[in-house]
């Protein structure tokens, strides 16, 4: 896929990973819409990214995605103000094992509503012209982290969900392609919700344990996430693929064995 003209929607999108993935579409020619829950924080970005790729090529659009009709709103209006939609990110994710519930609908049941919606709007059973959905998870999708086990789950659930749909667009033929990113420790604002009770609950006692893991296994910039997903978007051989970044390994594709009677 030729990112020059493409229309792309990315939920958390105005910074960490989302903002990283938008600028790089915008620096390829694409027009973004940067859907977010931080009003102030998104009218920076915003401003910020007009200055450096023009005012007409990004939009922002405040939403909790967790609200349904909200997130349905963000899509509508994305194809109202550039005409379609080609890209969809579902990106959006928090940390929060004492409010485990918020947990789950932001990272799984969010995530599931956002790429029913992208379907609405590329899929070719509805008569659009077909696309890419990329769906983050988390190298934690691998493990089973005893400090967050809500967390995991929902990450656990992001692969299981999107590997699913993927085959089910390719048997029915939805000409839209739906891959998984997991990238392990990022540089983004949720490494603090290991220090906050209001977070972690229980688990906070074991901040320092998640603290050695992360000296151990290093931190990723968000720019090297970016850098994977454009391969997501742009590989057109790409469905159903898990791609994992590390600090060790960099950019690499999980490899799953097949199944057997």
């Amino acid at each position: 896929m030729a990112l020059r003209g493409r229309v792309a929607l990315v939920t958390g999108g105005v910074q960490g990973i989302g903002r990283a993935v938008a600028e790089s579409l915008l620096k390829n020619h694409a027009k973004v819409a940067l859907v977010d829950l931080n009003q102030s924080v998104g009218e920076k970005c915003k401003e910020e990214l007009d200055e450096q790729y023009g005012q007409d090529n990004s939009l922002f659009i405040q939403c909790d995605v967790t609200d349904g009709g909200k997130l349905q709103e963000a899509f509508n209006s994305t194809v109202e103000c550039f005409g379609k939609l080609d890209i969809v990110i579902n990106n959006a994710g928090i940390n929060n094992e004492k409010n485990w519930e918020k947990t789950i609908q932001v990272n799984l049941t969010s995530l599931i509503k956002g790429t029913y919606l992208a379907l609405e709007h590329m899929s070719k059973e509805y008569g659009k012209e077909g696309g890419v959905i990329i769906n983050v998870a988390s190298m934690a999708a691998f493990l089973h982290s005893p400090f967050q086990p809500v967390y995991t789950a929902t990450k656990h659930g992001v692969i299981g969900f999107s590997r699913s749909m993927a085959d089910a667009s390719e048997l029915c033929k939805y000409g839209v392609r739906i891959n998984v990113l997991c990238p392990a420790f990022v540089d983004t604002q949720l490494l603090l919700s290991i220090e906050c009770e209001e977070t972690m609950g229980k688990f906070v006692k074991y901040k320092d344990d998640v603290k050695q893991k992360m000296d151990k296994y290093g931190i990723l910039k968000p720019s090297m996430i970016a850098e994977g997903m454009m391969r997501l978007i742009t590989d057109e051989s790409l469905n159903g693929a898990v791609m994992k970044i590390t600090c060790s390994k960099g950019i690499h594709f999980h490899v799953y064995e097949p199944l057997s009677a």
